[in-house]
């Protein structure tokens, strides 16, 4: 147990005080009853089986912020860091700020914030190895850094920048409520180091000594509806009509004096305040392509390599059955009884690579078969569950094509229906694990990601990139043999053309839905016609290029201004491709909290690592994004 000092002053403790049965979002605030057999077990803190004497222990806890009284002495951050033993590139808790009005008027305000344990704890039902947990104890949801395997995909979802992933140790860590010092009646260490009165900590839904206001909202604060944070807000002095952040985070926050309105039973409501993009409609465009990596590059490659090869095997299989239907009679195992199966063998090549660069790009890679233990709530899981069953699917499929010499043993009735069953269920297996792909990443803090186009995107790469590869493969063997291949590829240029018309028609429809979105939304669509704008629109061109000439390639007959035509084809398609995946990771503008001018902040990050500052572990910016 956590030791108390003798001299321990009476505003460390957290007062036992009276409790309303539900908070603002209609759950209980008591977990569990204390005859409930979860009551009375230890948390086994540092190895300790005893059980805590905190008479609150079952009710649910959270953070209090007056915003008022915070001065920005960054305490609460030393005292976690101290607390525990975080270093210089990590912090649970972090302090970041607004200003506005203009000199010598000028206003600050500061937001102290950590993970705030939340009714509806995103990154628990987003992380695929079951690391996190909330606990009955004080409703605090804590995380195992030993289970989990460094996908960070829990620092996509959280809107707090709570979960805070270590590319050094190859895992994610976060607050944990100091549930030690919980245990013997202590606020946690934040809490406790704060100088000003700002950031206070007790039963949620009451107002701690000297409080007026239980608001779940403040400016720079994201929608708290997304995961129904314990944490309440005070914010009584006036602002300016608006605040903008510190960081690089294109994003300022305006007044909204005609909808605001306090909450319910609250004595008097902060102004509401909604978030805008802050930059300029009229920048200009720039190429910025080396800013183009990314910590994702990993994924650009296994997303487009997946596509690709669910769309070479339905072109494979459901060729070479409706070919005479669409001019593909070249596709079946029969007409090339060496080609066909080495194509199938190809792609289970090419997606065993991108596997293990899925697999290369965790903390911890050796940990990946982790991924499948949370198949109830996790996109990541269904997602790596729906590959796998298409992998080992494809699998069997081109073994009993490609070397059916093995089960000679088997009876030949057995090996075709084995045979039909799995190319039919990969068939299907294929654009489902595609669907559960793009569910990943339709996630409410990422605005920029969370729209039906994710879906355009990924099925019309299947049916682009998929052909394409398909005619990688089979016209040079057409050609070899002496056979005509210009009805092969007038056949391919069918669902290459649909391909390429979905994604561009998804992507016609976003960039209206950022645009009208506000706040991140707005300022990413921003980014993407200004700090990438003429990348954004060599994709675009590349796109309609594409188009054009997969339309003029049907009426043209075979030969050499033909093949040209389709080499020129190729390279629209796969570069639109590349750069659009390579866009779609880099422009997401999270609603995160606000940052400082150095700490949390994404320019000052970028300039360190470009100037060697990185390199000084003080200054705590990551050196690697891996």
């Amino acid at each position: 147990m956590y030791k108390t000092r003798d001299n321990e002053p009476d505003y460390a403790f957290i007062p036992d005080v009276p409790t309303p049965e539900t908070n603002r979002y209609g759950k209980e605030i008591r977990l569990v009853a204390d005859a409930s057999p979860l009551a009375g077990k230890s948390l086994n803190i540092n190895g300790d089986a005893s059980v805590g004497c905190n008479p609150n222990r079952y009710k649910q806890h959270g953070f209090y912020f007056n915003a008022d009284n915070c001065i920005a002495c960054h305490a609460c951050e030393a005292a976690c860091a101290e607390k525990n033993e975080t270093p210089a590139h990590l912090a649970f808790r972090s302090v970041g700020y607004l200003e506005g009005g203009s000199y010598p008027a000028v206003q600050r305000l500061n937001i102290s914030m950590a993970c705030n344990h939340c009714d509806n704890p995103v990154c628990l039902k987003g992380c695929p190895t079951r690391a996190y947990t909330k606990f009955a104890e004080y409703g605090a949801v804590l995380q195992d850094p030993d289970i989990c395997f460094g996908c960070g995909y829990c620092t996509w979802v959280c809107p707090y920048n709570a979960p805070q992933l270590d590319p050094v140790a190859g895992h994610v860590s976060k607050c944990n409520m100091c549930v030690d010092r919980l245990e013997v009646g202590l606020k946690p260490a934040c809490a406790s180091a704060c100088l000003g009165g700002a950031l206070d900590f007790g039963i949620i839904e009451t107002a701690p000594e000297g409080r007026e206001q239980l608001e779940t909202r403040i400016p720079g604060f994201p929608d708290p509806s997304i995961t129904q944070p314990n944490i309440r807000f005070q914010q009584q002095r006036s602002l300016p009509r608006e605040l903008t952040r510190t960081d690089t985070t294109p994003v300022k926050y305006l007044r909204d004096d005609q909808n605001a309105k306090p909450d319910p039973g609250v004595k008097s409501g902060p102004t509401q305040y909604h978030s805008a993009s802050a930059v300029r409609l009229d920048a200009p465009a720039h190429w910025n392509l080396l800013k183009l990596r990314s910590r994702e590059d990993p994924l650009v490659i296994f997303t487009l390599i997946t596509q690709a090869v669910v769309g070479a095997f339905l072109v494979l299989l459901l060729g070479s059955q409706l070919g005479s239907q669409f001019g593909l009679t070249e596709l079946s195992a029969s007409a090339h009884p060496i080609a066909y199966p080495v194509a199938l063998f190809g792609l289970i090549a090419i997606q065993t690579f991108a596997l293990v660069i899925s697999t290369l790009h965790l903390g911890r890679p050796h940990r990946f078969y982790r991924a499948f233990n949370n198949l109830k709530h996790s996109p990541v899981s269904r997602e790596v569950a729906a590959v796998a069953v298409f992998y080992n699917l494809l699998g069997a499929y081109a073994v009993l094509t490609g070397v059916p010499q093995l089960f000679g043993w088997v009876p030949q009735g057995l090996i075709s229906f084995a045979t039909q069953a799995s190319g039919g269920l990969a068939v299907v297996a294929g654009p489902v694990a595609l669907y559960f792909m793009h569910r990943i990443y339709r996630i409410p803090a990422r605005p920029f990601w969370n729209h039906w186009q994710v879906l355009t995107s990924f099925y019309g790469s299947m049916l682009s990139l998929g052909p394409l590869a398909v005619a990688l493969i089979f016209v040079p063997v057409l050609a070899v043999q002496g056979i005509e291949y210009a009805g092969l590829l007038q056949g391919l240029a069918l669902p290459m053309l649909t391909g390429l018309l979905l994604e561009g028609f998804g992507l016609y429809r976003h960039a209206a839905f950022l645009r009208a979105g506000g706040g991140e939304a707005q300022a990413a669509y921003h980014e993407q016609v200004s700090t990438f704008g003429k990348t954004y629109r060599l994709r675009n061109g590349a796109l309609v290029s594409s188009v054009l000439l997969l339309t003029a390639v049907t009426f043209m007959p075979s030969g050499a201004p033909a093949l040209a035509l389709w080499g020129l084809i190729g390279l629209c398609v796969l570069g639109a491709a590349v750069i659009g995946r390579a866009l779609f990771y880099v422009l997401v503008i999270p609603t995160t909290m606000p940052g400082a001018f150095f700490w949390k902040n994404p320019g000052f990050q970028s300039h360190a690592r470009d100037v060697g500052l990185a390199r000084m572990p003080q200054v705590g910016v990551q050196v690697t994004t891996h």
